[in-house]
């Protein structure tokens, strides 16, 4: 069984001119070195051509504990109703991929779903590997991806993805020709985000360093799309 933290600690920010809400929760779990140890004994592989680096699946308490976390959020946060939760992923993640090896959709932010209700979950298990950052889109001034804005933005983006100074040599960790950083939140061991699914963002990794494939010294965190159903 998960239970959280006695000391967890919860706030929340508006990203950007369009306010996306975000929270950033610290002290999740009152154990999560336990999470860790458990990653240590799975399995890890590739899952999907976007991921930079590999999987395996989080043990199914921890949809239960997420569940309890985040019901008494939905409303105040997010103005969802509370519901069932149901998980199109829920997995321990590492990045891996060299900086070298990366395709263009893995240089710029990313959204996960044009869905605005559907959430995203990342919970950090490591430390000193950067964090999370969100973006705007400079031509468009998109900073969220819903089902209307899809077609023109990635149109968009394909035109400039031939342009010299699209990317730089590796991920994003700021401003760049194409977007503008508009949040970061710091990487902290047993910190938890949680935004909307079509929010623009990106992992902040050091290009000057590849994280180990370790799960007890790389960048390990648990990775969760959450949809609600009433």
């Amino acid at each position: 069984m998960l239970v959280t933290h006695p000391d967890i600690q919860i706030r929340a920010q508006l990203l950007g001119a369009e306010r996306a809400p975000l929270l950033i929760i610290d002290n999740v779990v009152a154990d999560p070195g336990r999470l860790v140890r458990k990653a240590s004994h799975h399995g890890f592989s590739r899952q999907g051509a976007m991921f930079p680096g590999v999987r395996a699946q989080a043990p199914f308490s921890y949809r239960e504990f997420l569940q309890t976390l985040l019901q008494p959020l939905l409303q105040p946060y997010f103005g969802l109703e509370a519901g069932r939760f149901e998980f199109p992923m829920c997995h321990y993640s590492l990045v891996t991929t060299p900086p070298s090896q990366l395709k263009f959709l893995q240089k710029v932010p990313h959204i996960d779903s044009t869905d605005g209700s559907g959430l995203a979950t990342v919970h950090y298990l490591f430390d000193g590997w950067g964090g999370t950052a969100f973006y705007r889109h400079r031509q468009t001034g998109f900073e969220y991806i819903d089902e209307a804005r899809g077609r023109p933005y990635f149109q968009c983006l394909e035109q400039q993805s031939h342009q010299p100074d699209a990317t730089g040599e590796g991920y994003i960790n700021g401003d760049s020709a194409l977007f503008e950083q508009i949040a970061r939140v710091d990487g902290v061991f047993n910190r938890m985000l949680v935004y909307r699914r079509n929010s623009l963002h990106s992992g902040c990794i050091d290009n000057r360093q590849v994280p180990t494939a370790d799960p007890l010294a790389g960048r390990l965190s648990i990775n969760s799309f959450i949809d609600v159903v009433r």
